[in-house]
């Protein structure tokens, strides 16, 4: 299983940016898919997941009501949409499968798979 992600760039505060995750290699309708996020010497940080079907997704309070994440199992794809950018929101966002229960989304010793990460600055 392979993860692609793209979409990251310059965004202005207050601003939007779409993330996208393409996964080949297997279908994605069996995987839990999450976005999670890295500044230099910190760990990753979890900020959107979807279940298996996208009926259930998860947020941590920080990005809660300005990302939304989906997905689109025909095509393989699981976008990040991003709203409201803080330049705390700064970050290499990466996506990844795996097959978690719910309550643990946010670890990422529970994805098998991972992007190789894409770069995304806030500023003015």
């Amino acid at each position: 299983v392979q993860l692609q992600a793209s979409g990251g760039g310059l965004g202005q505060p207050g601003g939007s940016l779409t993330l996208s995750c393409a996964v080949s290699g297997h279908t994605i309708s069996t995987y839990v898919i999450s976005w999670f996020r890295q500044t230099p010497g910190k760990g990753r940080e979890f900020v959107a997941g979807s279940s298996r079907q996208g009926a259930n997704t998860r947020y941590p309070d920080s990005v809660k009501g300005r990302f939304s994440i989906s997905r689109d199992n025909l095509k393989n794809t699981v976008l990040l949409q991003m709203n409201g950018l803080k330049p705390e929101d700064t970050a290499v966002y990466y996506c990844a499968a795996g097959r978690p229960v719910f309550c643990a989304y946010d670890q990422t010793n529970q994805y098998h798979y991972w992007g190789q990460g894409t770069q995304v600055t806030v500023s003015s």
